[in-house]
């Protein structure tokens, strides 16, 4: 696998880098959280260019089974590069990415994933499954997960949490 020297550096969950893409995604999963949204956001950066997308999840929203985070990251992320191949990006995500996700995360030859807490029910990339280093495909991501982890799986918690006492009154 080929990857930049800036990726190779980057394997410390600590690192300033991530803290700083991490924060930004939590931004947009606050955005969700004010929506009503499960809070799950994404952002990806383009070595070159920059942070190209922001997104939030916009299931409820828009009616649409796939608009996880991740998916409309993706999608804008290819509009800005006018280009499918996201080859020299980063994705960072609040919750390991589901399986329909990290199905795209391959497709769009994302070559490194950050995420923050783990998805004990539908993870893809460590906790059930690991779609983004199954060898049979024909691309793997690096994969660093726990990035802010603690406060990726509290706004999720507080979500679910408001959700139930508001379903008990």
């Amino acid at each position: 696998m080929n990857f930049s020297p800036l990726e190779l550096t980057l394997t410390d969950p600590r690192h300033p880098f991530h803290i700083h893409h991490m924060e930004m995604a939590l931004a947009e999963a606050g955005r969700a959280s004010d929506e009503d949204e499960v809070p799950i956001g994404a952002v990806i950066v383009s070595y070159p260019h920059g942070v190209i997308a922001q997104a939030h999840n916009q299931r409820e929203q828009l009616n649409d089974p796939t608009a996880h985070a991740e998916m409309i990251a993706i999608t804008q992320a290819a509009n800005a590069l006018h280009s499918w191949r996201l080859e020299d990006c980063a994705l960072y995500v609040t919750l390991e990415p589901c399986p329909m996700c990290a199905g795209a995360i391959v497709q769009a030859r994302l070559p490194l994933v950050v995420y923050g807490c783990t998805d004990p029910k539908a993870g893809a990339c460590h906790t059930l499954y690991q779609i983004t280093n199954d060898s049979r495909l024909n691309h793997r991501a690096q994969v660093i997960g726990g990035v802010l982890a603690d406060r990726c799986a509290a706004l999720l918690s507080d979500f679910f949490a408001a959700k139930r006492r508001a379903g008990k009154k």
